[in-house]
């Protein structure tokens, strides 16, 4: 990658990482469905006027939009409402990650290497320990609903994947208007009015501005740039980066809000990286080992 492409990513990354603390400043005056239906109000409009719609079907777009709208971030600011800490919530988001290969598997007939195997259960230890050992930031409720959004997310990769060659950008931006009927209901449903309208009424320029930051620098800016490296470089040359995704929420949680870090917390952390870097790239790193180890132990055969 070329430095240029490289401060991009990276600038993308923190983007993402330091997102987590965004939601937790939104949703100390919005109610967490309201805070999705509004976030993805703005993904919409104006940026439907600029960018054209992509060359796919509706039901694409809007099976799209409701995973990633209600499944993934409405699941996720449910969680992050006071059952589980941002820090933790970037890091377990991840295992989308594995729930993605399990689809690919169960879907396409993707055959499933030991290294993955290897990986899931680095990572399954990591997130079991953070279960465990779940105090008040952190819950068994908390890690289990981000868990369902990681699950969310990796049935939205499933749907983008058909959808290869068409703009991504244009695709997150027109299918952000789907999920936004749902989650009104959901807001009305489960939050209700009253709730809704003292959000509005509590809600300051700092919460605003996170909001937008959610919509814009998280979905535009974000997936724009990371659609157009992916368009560039191969996915095992990108890929690696969102492992910078925890280690930047985990960073700005301790430093913006004070989360603490006990050891075990580090050390569930370091297991699910190590799961996570393990199954992103283990798979090349495999085949580079098979041809480069069974080309030379064919040549020894060849030998008098």
């Amino acid at each position: 990658m070329t430095g240029r492409d490289i401060i991009l990513v990276m600038l993308v990354m923190f983007v993402w990482g330091t997102n987590f603390v965004v939601i937790h400043e939104a949703l100390l005056a919005l109610p967490p469905l309201l805070f999705a239906t509004i976030r993805f109000v703005i993904a919409f409009f104006p940026a439907v006027l600029f960018v054209p719609r992509p060359s796919t079907s509706w039901l694409n777009l809007s099976s799209y939009g409701v995973l990633v709208g209600v499944g993934q971030f409405g699941i996720l600011f449910i969680a992050m409402d006071g059952m589980i800490s941002p820090g933790l919530a970037s890091l377990i988001i991840q295992a989308q990650v594995f729930f993605t290969i399990g689809l690919s598997v169960w879907l396409t007939g993707e055959r499933v290497r030991g290294v993955q195997i290897a990986a899931l259960l680095l990572a399954t230890a990591g997130i079991v320990l953070i279960g465990v050992r779940a105090d008040g930031g952190t819950t068994a409720a908390g890690v289990g609903l981000v868990l369902v959004a990681a699950a969310s997310w990796a049935l939205a990769n499933m749907i983008s994947r058909k959808t290869s060659g068409t703009n991504v950008l244009g695709f997150v931006v027109w299918s952000s208007i789907a999920p936004v009927p749902v989650l009104l209901a959901l807001s009305f449903m489960f939050e209700g009015w009253s709730a809704m309208a003292a959000g509005f009424r509590s809600a300051t320029l700092s919460t605003w501005a996170a909001v937008i930051w959610q919509s814009l620098g998280n979905t535009l800016f974000g997936y724009g740039i990371w659609a157009a490296l992916l368009n560039r470089y191969p996915s095992a040359t990108v890929a690696p980066f969102a492992l910078l995704v925890p280690v930047f929420g985990l960073s700005a949680s301790a430093l913006l809000l004070a989360e603490p870090l006990p050891a075990w917390k580090v050390i569930a952390s370091m297991l699910v990286m190590a799961g996570l870097l393990l199954g992103l790239t283990g798979p090349q790193l495999s085949n580079w080992a098979g041809k480069r180890f069974g080309r030379k132990a064919g040549e020894q055969s060849c030998q008098p």
